[in-house]
């Protein structure tokens, strides 16, 4: 099963002009927790995705509402002419495809 089969959102957007963060959240909390057990969801996975040093993220496991959540600096600032994402919206898509392992019923 992919990420993106199991959550109910994923995204990425301006954190200001110098940051971007992301977000996955799940609609239920037995998935949430499944995949928060499983282990593919931690700030050096998702460092290794984006291609940041980890050292530079900010990783927030947010229990209450069900997502995990992190932020990092911006390559380049939002609105620099050679920025290709202004919103910074796009940058989600390289964690849709991480495997997560089945859910046991």
């Amino acid at each position: 099963m992919k990420l993106s089969d199991c959550t109910a959102l994923i995204r990425s957007k301006n954190a200001g002009p110098f940051s971007l963060t992301y977000d996955i959240m799940f609609s239920d909390e037995a998935t949430y927790q499944h995949v928060k057990r499983s282990g593919v969801i931690t700030s050096e996975v998702m460092a290794e995705k984006i291609g940041c040093d980890v050292n530079d993220m900010k990783f927030f496991v947010c229990d209450n509402a069900l997502a995990f959540k992190f932020t990092i600096p911006r390559l380049l600032p939002a609105g620099d002419p050679a920025d290709a994402d202004l919103h910074g919206g796009q940058q989600f898509a390289p964690l849709m495809d991480i495997e997560i392992p089945e859910l046991s019923k």
